[in-house]
Parts: C-alpha cells; sequence; structure tokens
C-alpha cells in the first residue's frame, strides 16, 4: 500500500516539496493542506494603476540554481528575464551613492573606495586594516556585525554593508548569525585572512568561469507575467484532488505509528507529515507529537513588514536616474529600501510611468509598518520625492502587510535547527523560510531535501 504524505502550507517551500513527491518513482500518495484560500505564500501580485505588480518578492537569486531550474522544469525557461545594468545605490552622508564593485558591499579594489563619497577618509582607511589585522581562529557562531566591525570597521559596516545584508533579512546585523546567512564572509575570513582578499578571489573565480569577454551573468532573474506563474505552474502540477485551500490544519495527534492531522471539516490520516507553515504556526500544531521543539520554533523571531507599491503620471520615467534602487542603514529613512521597478524591470505597459516599490519595516522599526494605508502612502512618496524626481503624491498606490514574515536567523540559529529537527519524531518534517534560507531558491532546495528524506522513509 501506498504511504500518504500530507504536506501542511502552499507556500514555495509546501508545492516545491509535494511537486517533488509526486515526480519520483514510486511517488506515494500526496495531499497539501492550505489554510488561505490561494496559493504562494509571499509570492503574489496586486493590481495598481492597471498594472500587475510583485506584492512579495520579484525575482529569483540566479547564483543559487534551484528556483531557475524549477523554472525550466516547468516549462518557463524561455520566460525568465534578466534586469537592466541599472546600479543599486546606497544611502549615506553624501546621498544616493552607487556601491562600489565588490560582493555584499565589499571593495575589491581599494582606489576606488578611497574615492567614493560615501564614508569619511578615516572610515576608509580603517576599512582597508582588514588586509592586514589577525584573523579569528575561534570558527564558532558570532553575529555579521561583529565579523564586520573587527574586520573592516564600524564605519564601513553601518554605511556599506549592513544595509545591503541585513536589509535582506529586515533585521539586525548585530544578531544575525554568519553561519546561516552569509557563511562566505567567515569563510573569506578563515581561508583568506581578509573579506577584501576574500571579495578578490571570489570575483576573481567568477571571472574565470566566463569564456573570455562574456559579460557576467545576471545576479537576478524574474518571470515575464510575475512569479505567481510558478507556485501556479507548482499547482497545476500537482492538481486539484491533491491540493485543498482554506483548510487549515488546527491539530496534529499520533495514531499509531501514523499520525492525524486535525482540521475544521474533518480528521485526515498520514504515514508522513511534512510542515511547510511558518515557525509559530508549526509550533502550535506540534505541540502534542513533539514537545520538546515547541519552544526552539517559537523562539525564532519573525519582524513584520511592508511593501509599498506606487504608480505616477505618465511622463515621470523618463526623469529617473539609471539606478535600480536603493536600501538605506536601519532607521536613516522612512524606508529601508526601494526599487525603481521601472528602470529595473522596464515593461511596455509601463509608458514613461515611474513605478517604484518600498520597503518599510525591520526589526526594531515594526510600528512603521502599522500606520494606516494613506499615512504609509504619503510618507513613503514624500521621502521618494526628496531623493528622486518624483511627485510628492503617486497615481496610484497600493500597501501590502506582511505580518511577522520575515524570519530572523539569530545568532546560534542552525544549531537551533539542527535541534528542532532532531527532536521530531520519525515521519515529521519541516521546510520553509524559518530554517535553511529564507530566499524562494533556498526554499526550493530545502524543498529538494526533505522529499529525499521522505522517499528514503516511505520506500526504504
Amino acid at each position: 500500500m501506498s504511504s500518504r504524505v500530507v504536506v501542511i502550507g502552499a507556500g514555495i517551500a509546501g508545492l516545491a516539496t509535494a511537486h517533488r513527491l509526486l515526480r519520483a518513482p514510486g511517488a506515494p500518495e500526496v495531499l497539501l493542506l492550505e489554510a488561505g484560500d490561494r496559493v504562494g505564500g509571499k509570492i503574489s501580485s496586486a493590481s495598481v494603476g492597471g498594472l500587475e505588480l510583485e506584492a512579495g518578492p520579484d525575482s529569483l537569486l540566479a547564483r543559487k540554481p534551484w528556483a531557475v531550474e524549477l523554472c525550466r522544469e516547468l516549462g518557463l525557461g524561455d520566460d525568465l528575464v534578466a534586469p537592466t545594468s541599472a546600479q543599486a545605490q546606497v544611502y549615506g552622508r553624501a546621498g544616493l551613492v552607487r556601491f562600489p564593485s565588490g560582493p555584499f558591499g565589499i571593495s575589491t579594489d581599494l582606489l576606488e573606495l578611497l574615492r567614493w563619497p560615501g564614508m569619511s577618509y578615516a572610515g576608509k582607511v580603517r576599512a582597508g586594516l582588514d588586509l592586514v589585522l589577525p584573523r579569528r581562529h575561534d570558527e564558532g557562531d558570532e553575529s555579521l556585525g561583529s565579523l564586520l566591525r573587527r574586520r573592516i570597521g564600524a564605519e564601513a559596516t553601518g554605511t556599506l554593508v549592513a544595509p545591503l545584508l541585513g536589509g535582506l533579512f529586515a533585521g539586525d546585523v548585530d544578531r544575525l548569525s554568519v553561519r546561516a546567512t552569509f557563511p562566505e564572509l567567515a569563510a573569506w575570513e578563515r581561508e583568506r585572512g581578509s573579506l577584501i582578499r576574500g571579495a578578490r578571489a571570489a570575483s576573481s573565480a567568477a571571472r574565470a568561469a566566463r569564456p573570455d569577454g562574456a559579460p557576467p551573468p545576471p545576479m537576478f532573474l524574474r518571470l515575464r507575467g510575475g512569479l505567481r506563474r510558478l507556485t501556479e505552474g507548482l499547482a497545476e502540477s500537482i492538481g486539484p484532488d491533491r491540493l485543498l485551500t482554506q483548510t487549515p490544519a488546527t491539530a496534529l495527534r499520533r495514531a499509531g505509528e501514523a499520525f492525524v492531522i486535525q482540521t475544521a471539516e474533518r480528521e485526515i490520516s498520514a504515514d508522513v507529515v511534512v510542515m511547510a507553515a511558518p515557525a509559530f504556526v508549526t509550533a502550535d500544531l506540534v505541540e502534542e507529537v513533539a514537545p520538546a521543539v515547541v519552544a526552539e520554533l517559537r523562539a525564532i523571531t519573525h519582524v513584520s513588514t511592508a511593501v509599498v507599491l506606487l504608480v505616477y503620471p505618465d511622463g515621470t520615467g523618463a526623469p529617473l536616474p539609471d539606478s535600480s534602487g536603493f536600501v538605506a542603514p536601519l532607521g536613516a529613512l522612512a524606508v529601508t529600501a526601494a526599487t525603481l521597478v521601472s528602470r529595473k524591470w522596464p515593461d511596455p505597459s509601463f509608458g514613461d510611468r515611474a513605478v517604484a516599490r518600498a520597503f518599510v519595516g525591520a526589526l526594531g522599526t515594526e510600528a512603521a509598518v502599522e500606520a494606516d494605508d494613506d499615512e504609509l502612502v504619503e510618507r513613503v512618496a514624500r521621502q521618494l520625492a526628496e531623493l528622486y524626481p518624483l511627485p510628492s503624491r503617486p497615481e496610484s498606490a497600493e500597501v501590502i502587510r506582511w505580518p511577522r514574515a520575515m524570519p530572523q536567523y539569530e545568532v546560534g540559529h542552525l544549531e537551533r535547527v539542527q535541534a528542532i529537527e532532531d527532536g521530531l519524531p520519525e515521519g515529521v518534517f519541516v521546510v520553509g523560510q524559518a530554517y535553511r534560507g529564507t530566499g524562494i531558491p533556498d526554499c526550493v532546495m530545502q524543498a529538494d531535501a526533505v522529499a529525499e528524506r521522505v522517499l528514503a522513509l516511505t520506500q526504504g
């Protein structure tokens, strides 16, 4: 008899897990439960000013190949689009300035850094000391802020690198774990004795991997028609008979060697359960079957954020600078970052309208998300008008809030995740943004790994 696997949560991680299980030889019976009325989780779109815009993530990180490969597997490969060459900026003492060259905001060219207007001369000299300072020998986890300040100093950390790396997690670099977020940085110090030398080696390796004269591959890719095509494609491949929306799981209990999932309508039996819901939801559901891991699950902090979509009148697109957008130090502006969508991802439907996405809320600034829509739009639009040649009010706008949306990978996070995985009973698995990577490619990679473990259990 075929085993039944129930996946709880139809965000990208749950969808990819179910898809991978169903594509395996001798696939088990799979049922996917989703509490909401649609699939995709934070991958969604909104209609603003007659335009369909991304309300959650807008692209896939191409250097992590799992999501791009999944798009191709679903027949979407020809619709992957690269951004324009417009460069990102950072807000600081000189206003908006382009990042110096180098990965993660770490300059590989000291002369370029010395000419860069965003830092004091003393701060630049201190950053250069990274080349001569002794390396750390303790291989235990530490915060990003600790590593960065030790290597490149406080000013370069706060002005240049923290806005980029901390912003990706809506977090505080003094709490985020190096090992769980950017382990490359720890490896650069350990193996090269310097972040600058590590960044140079990484850049050289990337150039050597390309044919002579070939341009660098795009860092990001998006799907024509929106990333929801990926989640919709996964839902179609799974099939409507295996996917139940508006079916929240309310409890999980043992039934001999198997499990029973309680919903409002019925009980569902399962041989294996994959928890693809947020960690705080999973904590409530596994309280009976795995009480020892509940505290660890609840200890994963989740931060609320908001996306403000703005569409401006005709004639506002052309005056914008050749920039894809900017990031800002935490608390420096009303927004943590903004994307000039009409510059980074131009589309004929935009005409000559400026289109922007602004991001509000991070650890310590979540109160900003609680403002009402009109106030939030006014505040964001006023801020963007101070930085770009834009009107003080957009023609159309929409606010999308994401409550408790961004898990924080604090120091010791990977040890916590290992304790959670080790503490779950055989037949119960966790997957998703809260564990081993927050991006779409990371969630797809986790889904592949969990599907392999499920298949080993059900077919072993």
